[in-house]
């Protein structure tokens, strides 16, 4: 077979996907297509084209939210579908959750490299389902459901859709099962299976999801749904190939894909300047003596994150994670599906925001995951529940590297700070009807974001894993879960500080409420860890989640006395203490012995990093900022060095020649604490050489230089090291 043959329709599916990687291979362009022949034919019917598709893929989300009563879907939109050629790549995608368009095409893929067509078969009709993330997916919450579309007997496509459900049956209530060590406690899985026929999802499976979940009826709506959205995409791809013909629709979906992966490396080579970026960052949980955490791995840990950008002349960027930690006992392992999902979510919100994305774009860019470590286990047993928790931090290196390039050619205006990694609660137990529930309370889907070089990040508005972050109503979230608010405000100081902060996010408070049993477990963020790092001297967000309870409170009484309630932790950390009960305060991650109705709990979600000299900003929206409780009066003189006060009817001015005054202190302050950079990396070598870190430390430099030499030979190099040094345990 030449380069220029065409791949065959009567080919079995498996010779189909080897014939067009090798075409890749070969000619450079997805699947030999060297020329965007019907784009140049017709352009404007090739274009109206493309809106069809995914305007067919975007209706088919919005019906199937409607369908799905899960507030995940429904009220944070954690959805997304999209439409594959033959061989699993996608074509077109709806909004959502991006993260899981390529995941589907590893899951499509899977099975047809694994022989699905001749064993269970692949029938106009069947539904498959998988939340496998060694076959394609991020975690076990994310269940994919894909449906063949034939024409006329003959395989023309896949129609796929995702919902994240909010329990999976785990070792804890929820779907990111915080104290999985191990494959075997992370919940349901469905290892790519055909779970219907004839468009109708099996009795049988439907049984197994009942009895294995804490709170089938979300994920089973959503299965309904996603069924539903495939259905329709799958006749939405059938009303096309009546208009523009079977002959036309094979070549222009290809067409779509080769254009996707041309203009991805255009836009590289337009918005950045080619070279190698390096950064770096790091991951820790301190969880010694906590209660449920299983000692199959060190209780306290750090890993190591360093990341290597590469983009090329031709517009082509490559990801390497050499050096990085060997993936460990904990639910935080990833695997290549994840991080391909990770770099695809990143590139719809930097570059590819205009909505012609598809799997082009990931075909112009490659990830170096070395095998043993957490980015590529070599182990399937591992844990990968709550991925995102490293995931999300390695992904905001990833930006912060993106927009140095983009810094670099000049465009301010793309230049973003980064993921925000925002920790997730769960919950589980007696629900307020009287029945056992199990949900991940998603409002953590709206954040803080990263700041940008013109302007102050968002404020309860993002996450990295979904751009149309949304936090859900209130009502909604108490209808499904035993506590009613009684407060959700800005968390002040949740921002990293900088010229332009990051955004604030927010703190919840509840009153836990008709249930005698509930367990609280909150995951996917650094104990005690910068991982929503700053860029261009702005500082990382806040890190050390600290929760509060009262047990058995006072409130009652109050309501009774009509005295004040509280309503969160207030700006001075008081308001929780108005109230008589036992007091607890937890650092994260949060697993506690079991709360009971007239219980309080809170819960702060994170901010994102910062961007610039904190001694440049404004003081006038310092002012308002104090005024509306993103920053604290203390944060504003301590931090920005801007002095603010309060005027009449509680509006906040900034007294300009005190801040002058106090910033001209700061910078000489600076100045007298400055010493030569020669002098200090004299010092640290000398620390390094004895060995002198904590043991977490110790332990995390020696596994990375255990998996990579190159890692190793650069780090002794860097600190003038012998070339045989190992981290061992100082003596």
């Amino acid at each position: 077979m030449t380069i220029h043959d065409p791949i065959k329709v009567d080919m079995p599916l498996r010779d189909r996907l080897l014939a067009s990687e090798r075409l890749m291979e070969e000619t450079g362009c997805y699947d030999g297509i060297t020329e965007l022949r019907l784009r140049r034919q017709d352009p404007l019917k090739y274009e109206t084209l493309h809106t069809k598709l995914r305007a067919t893929c975007v209706s088919a989300r919005e019906m199937a939210r409607r369908i799905s009563a899960s507030p995940g879907v429904r009220e944070v939109g954690e959805m997304v579908v999209a439409i594959y050629t033959p061989e699993g790549d996608a074509v077109a995608l709806s909004n959502g959750i991006m993260v899981h368009v390529h995941t589907m095409s590893r899951f499509i893929k899977w099975m047809i490299n694994n022989g699905y067509e001749e064993n269970p078969g692949i029938n106009d009709g069947d539904i498959f389902a998988n939340n496998d993330a060694f076959i394609g997916t991020v975690q076990v919450p994310d269940v994919m459901d894909v449906m063949p579309i034939y024409w006329e007997g003959e395989l023309v496509g896949w129609a796929g859709a995702v919902c994240h459900e909010l329990e999976s049956g785990g070792i804890t209530p929820g779907g990111d099962v915080c104290l999985a060590q191990e494959r075997f406690t992370e919940g349901l899985f469905v290892c790519a299976e055909k779970i219907g026929t004839n468009d109708e999802i099996r009795r049988d499976y439907v049984i197994r999801c009942e009895r294995n979940l804490r709170m089938p009826i979300y994920w089973v709506l959503d299965e309904q749904a996603k069924v539903a959205s495939c259905i329709e995409m799958r006749e939405g791809v059938k009303n096309i190939i009546r208009d523009v013909g079977i002959d036309y629709w094979k070549r222009v979906m290809k067409e779509f894909i080769e254009e996707g992966r041309r203009g991805q490396l255009a836009r590289t080579r337009q918005l950045t300047v080619p070279g190698i970026y390096r950064g770096h960052t790091f991951y820790g949980h301190v969880t010694e003596g906590k209660q449920g955490f299983q000692p199959l791995g060190p209780m306290d840990w750090l890993y190591n994150i360093p990341l290597e950008l590469e983009i090329t002349r031709d517009g082509k960027m490559k990801l390497d994670y050499e050096g990085t930690q060997p993936w460990g006992y904990h639910s935080m392992n990833c695997t290549p599906a994840g991080m391909d999902g990770g770099m695809f979510v990143t590139l719809t919100q930097h570059m590819n925001f205009e909505g012609l994305v598809n799997d082009g774009a990931w075909m112009a860019t490659e990830l170096n995951l070395p095998h043993g470590t957490w980015t590529n286990p070599d182990n399937e047993m591992v844990a990968t529940a709550t991925s995102w928790a490293l995931l999300l931090p390695s992904y905001g290196v990833f930006q912060r590297l993106l927009s140095r390039s983009f810094l670099a050619r000049g465009f301010v205006e793309e230049v973003f700070v980064g993921q925000v990694n925002s920790p997730m609660i769960e919950m589980g137990g007696t629900s307020q009807y009287g029945t056992p529930f199990g949900m991940a309370h998603f409002e953590c889907a709206a954040a803080g974001s990263g700041a940008l070089a013109i302007k102050d990040g968002l404020d309860t508005a993002y996450v990295g894993w979904n751009p149309e972050s949304d936090m859900g109503n209130i009502e909604i979230w108490e209808q499904n879960m035993p506590m009613v608010y009684i407060g959700r405000q800005i968390l002040s100081d949740s921002g990293g500080a900088g010229k332009y902060r990051g955004g604030c996010s927010f703190i919840s408070t509840w009153l836990l409420n008709k249930t005698d049993h509930l367990r609280l477990v909150t995951s996917e963020h650094s104990s005690r860890v910068f991982d929503n790092g700053g860029m261009c001297g702005g500082y990382p967000a806040p890190t050390c989640q600290q929760h509060r309870a009262v047990r058995e409170p006072n409130l009652a009484e109050r309501i009774e006395a009509r005295l004040p309630l509280p309503h969160g932790i207030g700006h001075d950390r008081r308001e929780l203490e108005l109230l008589e009960g036992e007091h607890v305060l937890v650092e994260g991650p949060y697993i506690e012995k079991p709360h009971a109705e007239g219980d309080i709990f809170t819960h702060s979600y994170n901010g994102g990093g910062g961007f610039g000299d904190v001694l440049e900003r404004d003081p006038v929206k310092t002012a308002e900022d104090v005024e509306n409780g993103f920053i604290t009066e203390g944060a504003a003189r301590s931090v920005y060095g801007i002095v603010v006060a309060e005027g009449d009817e509680g509006r906040w001015h900034a007294d300009l020649e005190a801040t002058a005054k106090l910033r001209a202190d700061k910078r000489a302050e600076r100045l007298s604490r400055a010493r030569p950079v020669s002098e200090w990396m004299a010092d640290e070598a000398r620390r390094v050489a004895a060995r002198d870190f904590a043991p977490e430390v110790r332990l995390m430099y020696r596994e990375a230089m255990r998996l990579s030499e190159k890692f190793r030979a650069e780090f002794a190099e860097f600190w003038g090291l012998p070339a045989d040094f190992e981290m061992e345990s100082a003596k």
